[in-house]
C-alpha cells in the first residue's frame, strides 16, 4: 500500500512546483541555445502543449519531459552553452541528454535527438530537419505538420494520446491523411477511427 505523505496544500504546493520545474528547464535550455545561436526545436509534450492552447487550454497536458532537436553537428557548441545554465552532458545506453544538475536523474534531463538521423532503426521515418519552426514565446519548435509526424512515427501510448487530444479539437481531421506517407497514414487513419481509445 502506498503511504500518503501529502494533503491539501502541501500537496497542491508539490503538483505546482513540479510543473515549474519543467518549464523553468525548457526556459533554461531555449535561453541557452538562443544566445549561443544554436538552431533546435522543441519537441515532445511540451511543443503539443503550445499547439493545443492555441485552441483550447482545457486540453493541455502537462509533461515531465524536455526534448529537443539538434543538428548532430551543433552538439560540441551546445554542451558548453548548456553547462552555463546548470546542465550536464552524458550520453548513455545510446540517449543523448543534459541532466539538470550533479544529482539529477534521467527523467530530470533534456533529452536531445538529431535532425535527420532515426531514433530506432524500426521507426519508419527519421527525426525531422529543423530548417523551419516556429516560435512559442522564444522557442522555436517544429512547424505543427512535422510534429504529428514525428508522434505518428514513434506512436508510443503518450503520442496516440496527443494526437487523439488534437483531433478531439479539430486540428487534425480525415484531410490529413494525404499528408503523410503510406507507413504513417494508417497509424492516424486508426486513430481517427477510434478517437476515444
Amino acid at each position: 500500500m502506498i503511504e500518503i505523505k501529502y494533503t491539501g496544500d502541501a500537496l497542491w504546493e508539490r503538483i505546482e512546483r513540479a510543473v515549474e520545474i519543467v518549464k523553468d528547464r525548457l526556459r533554461r535550455v531555449t535561453r541557452a541555445l538562443n544566445s549561443a545561436n544554436i538552431p533546435y526545436a522543441v519537441i515532445g509534450g511540451n511543443a503539443v502543449q503550445h499547439w493545443v492552447a492555441q485552441v483550447d487550454e482545457s486540453v493541455v497536458r502537462n509533461t515531465r519531459d524536455v526534448d529537443i532537436i539538434l543538428n548532430e553537428p551543433d552538439l560540441e557548441r551546445a554542451i558548453p552553452a548548456l553547462e552555463a545554465e546548470g546542465f550536464i552532458y552524458r550520453r548513455s545506453a545510446g540517449v543523448t541528454m543534459f541532466l539538470d544538475g550533479p544529482n539529477a536523474k534521467a527523467r530530470d534531463a533534456v533529452h536531445v535527438l538529431f535532425a535527420g538521423k532515426k531514433v530506432r532503426e524500426e521507426y519508419p521515418e527519421p527525426v525531422p530537419e529543423i530548417d523551419q519552426y516556429e516560435l512559442m514565446e522564444d522557442a522555436r519548435t517544429l512547424p505543427f505538420e512535422r510534429l504529428v509526424a514525428m508522434k505518428l512515427t514513434s506512436f508510443r501510448d503518450k503520442d496516440r494520446v496527443h494526437i487523439r487530444d488534437l483531433i478531439s479539437i479539430g486540428m487534425i481531421d480525415a484531410t490529413w491523411l494525404e499528408r503523410f506517407s503510406s507507413e504513417l497514414r494508417p497509424r492516424l487513419e486508426s486513430l481517427l477511427n477510434d478517437p476515444d481509445g
